[in-house]
């Protein structure tokens, strides 16, 4: 395994807190992670089944001040959402969230105004099975993973079609079941490919490039890969979903490191404790790195058991500065560190 030491992540901090109502601060089964006007951060809140009319985007700076939060709650209305995936701005800032099971994307403004709405379910030219990742070149098209029809849609970002390509497989240029996608600095497309344990670039007209994470060495193949962000250097992040885990990869597809999660206390976090002394208590006696029975030495199982550790990294995102937003839909929290140097 070739591993280029040179290469550091550093760890940032934390922000979330499981909430459990159906508004205010904090994360409930958060999705996706974007950066806004002026830095703030906007955390797609998917929501569990009970939780389901609370789904909302919530926005904070990077200090934790939650600033606002907007939703229409669940359904198929206008500027509602059932199962949100993705979410990206354009380059006008209206932020576009994907949206697999009413198959259409959702427009809103900044600051949380619904504006419209544009896809529509079926297999045809602009149509989508299961719309998932989504995201945005320098010519201010937008890029869909069309999940269940297993290809990647162009579109204006009026929802006008442009082309797609992909069909369903396992060869270079086909999906199974693909999910996250992203953009570089040349508009190259990375898409997770998430059944094929594998993440594809293509160049702007989808012309097959490379695999990256299938032919690495077994202990850091992917399993499941559900999202790829790629920094300002080329180096690429990949959600490593099955594994919980990210793995980073240089701008040739060459393994280069692994993040577990390093996750601390967040601001909110800790305002809660203080606020709740007796819950604090029952923290400092909990074993929250335990040693566990060979039978449960799984990724999921030390993960679910470890605190620090990323449970359910779902999706990434990487700011203008190279930062790096880890989302973890099982912990309800978003882990930061910096971009690869």
């Amino acid at each position: 395994m070739t591993i280029h030491k040179e290469l550091s992540i550093p760890y940032l901090k934390t922000i979330g807190i499981v909430n459990n109502g159906f508004n205010g601060r904090g994360f409930q089964n958060p999705h996706s992670v974007t950066i806004g006007p002026d830095q703030k951060i906007f955390v797609l809140n998917r929501c569990d089944v009970a939780r389901r009319k609370a789904i909302r985007i919530g926005v904070m700076n990077y200090d934790e001040d939650y600033l606002y939060e907007f939703g229409y709650g669940f359904g198929s209305g206008e500027g509602q959402l059932a199962l949100a995936v993705d979410m990206v701005f354009d380059s006008t800032q209206r932020i576009h969230v994907t949206d697999e099971f009413n198959n259409r994307v959702n427009v809103y403004s900044e600051t949380g105004e619904y504006l419209t709405k544009w896809g529509e379910s079926g297999s045809d030219e602009g149509q989508f099975d299961g719309p998932s990742g989504i995201t945005t070149n320098s010519k201010g098209e937008m890029v869909v993973v069309d999940q269940r029809n297993n290809r990647v849609q162009k579109y204006s970002n009026d929802g006008q079609f442009i082309g797609q390509w992909g069909q369903s497989g396992s060869r270079e240029g086909q999906f199974n079941l693909p999910w996250g996608v992203c953009v570089d600095g040349f508009d190259n497309i990375y898409v997770a490919d998430w059944r094929n344990d594998r993440v594809q670039k293509f160049d702007d007209s989808g012309n097959y490039l490379m695999s990256i994470g299938s032919s690495t060495p077994h202990d850091s193949k992917l399993l499941r890969p559900s999202s790829v962000a790629v920094d300002s250097l080329g180096n690429v992040y990949v959600a490593d979903w099955g594994n919980e885990r990210v793995q980073v990869y240089d701008d040739n597809g060459v393994f280069v490191n692994t993040l577990r999660g390093e996750a601390t206390l967040s601001k909110w976090a800790k305002e809660y404790f203080e606020a709740n002394p007796e819950e604090k208590e029952t923290r400092e006696i909990s074993d929250l790195t335990p040693d566990l029975p060979e039978h449960l030495n799984s990724p999921y199982h030390i993960s679910s058991q470890t605190e620090s550790y990323f449970w359910g990294p779902v999706s990434l995102c990487i700011d203008a500065y190279d930062k790096l937003y880890v989302v973890e839909t099982n912990r309800h929290r978003v882990q930061i560190f910096q971009g690869a140097k």
